[in-house]
């Protein structure tokens, strides 16, 4: 998720606010810092202020649908409601008006989601053979990672589940309790931690550790999230 928006402190607040709920939030405080996450990585919803120094919400929103068709919650402390209509018209799925509680607005992003995520889905992107992500490729029928020299590696069988429900989900906060269950199809036992053995040894794999990991990122006390985009082969 991203949040932009000119204020440091409403990016704190929202930051470790919707953190603490399971979501991955990274923040930008004008239109250029948002290019350049969205060049980075993908996001399942935008949260934007309509008053930005430089390009505003409104040439934000207008962009972002020229190309995508991520959620969008646009934030401004204007009482007018032309502004309001306007972001509606361009694209925006929500409005809500600062000052904010920031309960409401984490209603307003589960409702939106919840609207949002079956045109969201990507079914080729399951079904595909092969599938790119972050710089990697994965080939299901060989259960090969393909670097982007195009070397393989072959993939144990654990490793090989473990990414793929990762790959399956993107933009997901997966606690371990879920990970445990969608890997091996029952719940995990009291203070099992192997999950976090297979993480580590996945991130190894595609070149990350613990205390760097740009792909599979770590959500403090909620679980693990793939930060990247992923896209079917053809």
């Amino acid at each position: 998720m991203f949040v932009v928006d000119d204020d440091p402190e409403i990016c704190e607040l929202l930051g470790d606010y919707l953190g603490r709920h399971g979501y991955h939030v990274l923040t930008a405080q004008d239109a250029a810092a948002l290019r350049a996450l969205m060049q980075q990585t993908s996001a399942d919803l935008l949260i934007v202020d309509l008053m930005l120094p430089g390009d505003d919400g409104f040439s934000i929103c207008r962009e972002v649908r020229k190309q995508s068709d991520v959620p969008i919650i646009m934030l401004t402390a204007s009482a007018d409601e032309t502004d309001r209509i306007l972001g509606l018209e361009l694209g925006a799925d929500d409005y809500l008006g600062k000052p904010f509680n920031p309960r409401e607005l984490l209603a307003r992003i589960k409702a939106v989601m919840r609207r949002t995520r079956p045109a969201q889905a990507a079914p080729s992107a399951d079904q595909a053979r092969c599938v790119s992500f972050g710089g990697w490729e994965l080939d299901r029928m060989t259960r090969e990672l393909i670097d982007q020299q195009g070397e393989r590696t072959a993939l144990s069988g654990a490793d090989f589940q473990l990414l793929q429900v990762f790959l399956e989900r993107p933009a997901t906060v997966l606690s371990r309790d879920d990970l445990y269950a969608l890997t091996r199809g029952r719940d995990a036992p009291p203070l099992d931690r192997s999950i976090d053995v297979h993480v580590c040894r996945l991130r190894q794999r595609l070149g990350e550790d613990a205390q760097h990991s740009q792909l599979i990122r770590t959500v403090r006390g909620a679980g693990y999230i793939l930060t990247a985009r992923v896209d079917a082969l053809t």
